[in-house]
C-alpha cells in the first residue's frame, strides 16, 4: 500500500492507493494510479499538475488505514494519522516517515468506462466494483520526475 498526496502546504489531501503501478509511457518513466471521482483527493489531482506517492514501512499500517478509511473533506485525518507532512524541494506534499517518495507530474487522465471493459468479464467487474458505489475510477498516468529512498541504517 502506498499513499497519494496532492495539494500544497495550505490545503492538501492524502489517501491510500492500491490500484496502480509503474512502467514506461512515451519514453518516460511513469506511474499510474486509479482514483474514484468522488474521492476528496480526486479534486486535488484534477487541479494540480504534480503529486507524490509515498511508500511506508510496515509499522505505519495503522496510520495508512486512517488515510484510506476516512475522508479529509470534513476532518483532519492527517493529524489523526500521526504522520508528519513535509514539502519536497519542488513544493509537493510528502511524509517524513515514508521510506520512498516519488514525485509525479501528470501526463494523461481519463475515466474508466464500463463499456470499455472486456465483454467476457464486464458483468462480473461491474457487479463486484460498481454496483454498490457507481462512481467510476479515473486513470492518471504521470511522469516520475524524482525519487527519494531513505538509506537503511
Amino acid at each position: 500500500m502506498y499513499v497519494s498526496n496532492c495539494g500544497d502546504s495550505k490545503k492538501f489531501n492524502s489517501m491510500t492507493v492500491s490500484w496502480g503501478g509503474w512502467g514506461e509511457v512515451w519514453n518516460k518513466p511513469c506511474s499510474f494510479i486509479f482514483i474514484r471521482d468522488v474521492r476528496y483527493t480526486y479534486e486535488f489531482l484534477e487541479q494540480k499538475e504534480g503529486f507524490t506517492l509515498c511508500f511506508f514501512p510496515e509499522e505505519f499500517k495503522g496510520a495508512l488505514r486512517i488515510l484510506g478509511n476516512r475522508s479529509g473533506r470534513n476532518q483532519n485525518k492527517i493529524k489523526q494519522s500521526g504522520l508528519q507532512y513535509v514539502l519536497t524541494p519542488s513544493g509537493l506534499v510528502a511524509y517524513k516517515e515514508a521510506k520512498m517518495i516519488i514525485e509525479c507530474k501528470k501526463l494523461f487522465t481519463a475515466p474508466l468506462q464500463t463499456e470499455n471493459i472486456s465483454k467476457n468479464v464486464r458483468e462480473t467487474i461491474v457487479k463486484d466494483w460498481y454496483t454498490s458505489d457507481p462512481s467510476l475510477h479515473n486513470l492518471f498516468i504521470s511522469e516520475i520526475t524524482k525519487v527519494w529512498i531513505k538509506k537503511h541504517l
